[in-house]
């Protein structure tokens, strides 16, 4: 099992260029309603206008903040790069980077163009203890 999350948004072309500047994904499918994103060939995220195709369950786009109890997490490798990356990007940091000693590795906490809290983690063991 993957998981493969969707995020609804307001301007998917505008997501989709912040997510690729800001975790180094491709665009794998494009367009103004729906996006597919992918590093290394998987999908890592999926994008959806709010108001494309009627979907009962995908929320409510007056109901802020979004997300609210949900973290998008991603890990990589290279967590310099990422950082520099976000910087390179102008992308609001929340937190970090910090190193997280409970888990030995280090974070950068961001928010996206909706308000989604984007989290990029190093690898575990990182840092040590």
């Amino acid at each position: 099992m993957q998981a493969q999350p969707l995020i609804a948004v307001a301007d998917v072309a505008a997501s989709s260029r912040w997510y690729q500047a800001v975790l180094g994904c491709k665009s794998a499918h494009g367009g103004g309603e729906y996006e597919q994103l992918t590093f290394d060939g998987r999908m890592i995220l999926q994008l959806h206008r709010w108001d494309a195709h009627h979907h009962a369950h995908i929320g409510d786009p007056e109901c802020r903040p979004y997300g609210n109890g949900v973290l998008l997490w991603f890990w990589t490798d290279d967590f310099d790069d990422a950082v520099d990356r976000a910087a390179d990007a102008r992308a609001a940091v929340l937190e970090g980077p910090k190193e997280n000693r409970n888990a030995q590795h280090r974070e950068i906490w961001l928010r996206d163009l909706d308000g989604y809290v984007v989290v990029i983690a190093g690898p575990y063991g990182d840092v040590g203890m």
